[in-house]
């Protein structure tokens, strides 16, 4: 091995500097404490979770509040496998297939319950997990192009000889991990996806990797097994897991020269099946309604907003002072009707210019010819390929996305780091500063960042604040306000974001609810009426349109006009027949006006249909005790408390059926279930409290009495304080 080594110029310290160009430390005792890995991995998670700590305290925002508090799919174990069968969001046209993403809101789920702070560490650690994967992932691809033809053994030889290579690795890492455009995957709950599907891709191909080194053969197989079942995990986390296939691939078939055709051949086989696994899975889930898209842009505008997004991106990259969601890269044709706000939209003209700069750096760095030209081509279609997807080629929910860069980023970093190797080696020590200082300069602007997701109003005032002016943004920000009971804020909103959307649906309804809080009542059942009736048209663009109907029905029904509200929930239902919610009114409506029995069928349908709506089981649980069926209902009910972890309610109806049939021990077994589950909920000890005295057992009901009165008291000390 030796041997080989000096032959390819690795042996020789000369040859070495000269390949390296990268003057050897003076300090040598410093330097093999620096080169140790452990160091290294230790620093990327300290500066990784430094940068993101103001969001740990940060709450649910956005579509965090139906991901992770009221999404069903998260909150038992018996529905792991049921994630597969269902795409991210339930109610929305989105085709989002991530059933890891939802697992793992399971495990927080379990851990943490509803305690933001808990997703909110997972996030971190998992992008602190991607940056340690990045970092050895990318001292294999450096030593790849360095050395193409070495075999493995050679290589590992040549990362303990050459220690500018784990340097250069480390910075590239580094510079990933803190950089604040990555802020909606990490600080943002919902954002995880992106986190996922690179750590299982990174994690997948160092697997990969680590097999060829393994001689024993069922160590070998069993470690190409868990690449493929990582590949598979990533594609199932976010769809653009992808193009990690597609990299890896691109990587094994043309940098690649030492290994045998067949090896490739087999991983090659490998990557098509996994990508086969996952187009098979996304069968499972049922056909969401679909309807036409209307065309918002034309071929050549499509060109234009690619190359915008293109420096959009770029500029992003070397200089994030302006991050916000909801960001746009279309220009309001209103905003050129004036001096004043044209100077704010011209800024959105000179992006394109921004992006042909952006391709010309790319073009010209990969024509470049030199030792490093290969590692620059690499990384230029690395970002090329992790780009195209979400450049406006075809349309999505947005034309330009921060964090939307999470895997473009270290394309551009590979590419770049493909420039800096070509330096003199008088000039790696500032480049080495520079990255250092980049380092701290990026990490104080993502610490920054960070604090924007500390509560919903702060976060959507400051997206204003930073230039977004989308209608999302001004409703949430409205429903921040009615929330708080500030109703005449909150209807300057709605009414603002009516003007320039007279259709949008969420805002109709949002402005309904306020005028009904504040006592315009007609003026409500109006708007609610119109949402209804416009329902069937907007509901193309829209999802959830049917909220109008279920607001009109319960207007309706408050106002004891139950016959229109059936008719209105009918109408609703038909059009809608697998929204819980439609279902739980009408059934509601019917059992006040008709009896349990009239309302069974309908809920029982719909349960039956989907076993694991935790809140239908319940809702059927109720309706067989009110019926007399105790057995029905006792079955309910364990289904119901067996599909959320940490749910009460359930239980506490089976205490009851079992009180009402003089079944003290089972009743208190159940409770204890209970206790387990609430430990730090006062009513839970005291109806542990009332069996137990009804089962003579005074001393232990005085003593759960006893812990009731504790924790009341430290709430009340709590309040206090505050």
């Amino acid at each position: 091995m030796s041997t080989q080594l000096i032959r390819l110029g690795i042996g020789n310290p000369k040859v070495n500097e000269s390949c390296a160009q990268v003057p050897v430390s003076k300090f040598p005792h410093l330097r093999r404490i620096l080169c140790r890995d452990w160091l290294r991995c230790l620093c990327l998670a300290l500066v990784g979770f430094i940068a993101r700590l103001p969001a740990l305290q940060g709450q649910r925002i956005w579509d965090d509040q139906y991901l992770v508090r009221d999404n069903p799919l998260i909150k038992s174990p018996l529905l792991i496998l049921e994630s597969f069968r269902h795409y991210l969001f339930l109610d929305s046209y989105s085709s989002h297939y991530r059933p890891v993403q939802n697992i793992s809101y399971f495990l927080d789920y379990l851990f943490w319950n509803t305690n933001e702070f808990g997703f909110h560490l997972t996030n971190v650690l998992l992008h602190i997990s991607g940056g340690i994967l990045l970092y050895f992932l990318l001292r294999q691809l450096i030593l790849s192009f360095l050395l193409p033809r070495a075999s493995q053994p050679v290589r590992q030889m040549a990362l303990k000889r050459i220690p500018w290579i784990s340097h250069a690795a480390f910075l590239i890492a580094l510079l990933w991990t803190v950089h604040p455009v990555h802020s909606a995957a990490i600080d943002y709950i919902s954002g995880r996806a992106d986190s996922l599907a690179f750590v299982f891709a990174s994690a997948g191909w160092l697997l990969f990797l680590q097999a060829r080194q393994t001689t024993n053969r069922i160590g070998r197989v069993s470690i190409y097994f868990s690449a493929a079942a990582s590949g598979l995990l990533a594609l199932c986390s976010r769809e653009i897991a992808i193009v990690w296939v597609l990299i890896f691939v691109a990587h094994l078939l043309f940098v690649e020269r030492q290994i045998r055709s067949r090896t490739r051949i087999s991983a090659v086989v490998c990557c098509l099946g996994i990508v086969l696994m996952y187009v098979g899975l996304r069968q499972l889930p049922s056909a969401k309604p679909t309807f036409p898209a209307p065309e918002v842009f034309t071929p050549p505008v499509r060109a234009v907003l690619m190359v915008r997004a293109l420096g959009d991106y770029g500029r992003l990259m070397v200089w994030p002072s302006n991050l916000y969601m909801e960001r746009t890269v279309v220009a309001n044709p209103i905003h050129y009707q004036n001096h004043q706000t044209w100077r704010s939209t011209i800024g959105t003209e000179y992006l394109s210019i921004l992006g042909l700069a952006v391709l010309a750096i790319l073009f010209l760095g990969s024509i470049k010819k030199d030792r490093w030209q290969a590692m620059r081509v690499f990384g230029a279609a690395w970002f090329i390929a992790a780009y195209l997807p979400i450049s406006n080629i075809m349309q999505l929910n947005a034309t330009a996305a921060e964090h939307w860069l999470y895997l473009p980023s270290v394309g551009l970093l590979i590419f770049g780091a493909g420039f800096l190797f070509q330096l003199p080696i008088r000039f790696h020590r500032l480049v080495t500063i520079f990255a250092a200082l980049a380092v701290l300069a990026l990490g104080s602007r993502s610490f920054i960042r960070s604090s924007d997701w500390v509560n919903e109003e702060t976060f959507y005032k400051r997206t204003f604040e930073a230039g977004s002016r989308s209608a999302r943004v001004a409703v949430n920000l409205g429903q921040v306000y009615t929330a708080r009971g500030a109703y005449a804020e909150a209807e300057q909103i709605f009414r603002s974001v009516l003007e320039q959307n007279p259709d949008y649906p969420v805002a109709q309804n949002n402005l309904a609810s306020v005028l009904a809080r504040q006592g315009k009542n007609k003026e409500a059942e109006v708007l609610f009426a119109v949402i209804e009736k416009n329902s069937k048209r907007t509901r193309q663009e829209y999802p959830r349109t049917w909220i109008g109907a279920l607001n009109l029905a319960s207007v309706r029904h408050n106002a004891h006009q139950d016959d229109s509200a059936l008719t209105i929930l009918e109408r609703a239902h038909n059009d809608y027949p697998e929204v819980w919610e439609l279902i739980r009114l009408k059934a509601e409506i019917l059992r006040e006006k008709q009896g349990a029995d009239v309302a069974l069928n309908l809920v029982e349908n719909f349960a039956r249909a989907n076993w694991w709506h935790q809140n239908a089981a319940l809702a059927l649980g109720r309706l067989y005790a009110q019926s007399g069926d105790a057995e029905r209902a006792d079955a309910a009910l364990r289904l119901a408390s067996r599909l959320d972890v940490h749910d009460t309610e359930a239980l506490r109806l089976m205490v009851e059926i079992r009180l009402r049939a003089n079944k003290l021990d089972d009743a208190f077994q159940i409770q204890r279930r209970a206790v387990a589950r609430q430990p730090d909920q006062p009513s839970q000890y005291v109806l542990l409290s009332d069996i137990l005295e009804k089962m003579g057992r005074n001393v232990e009901a005085r003593a759960e009495l006893a812990k009731a009165s504790y924790l009341r008291s430290l709430v009340q000390t709590d309040t206090v304080a505050n």
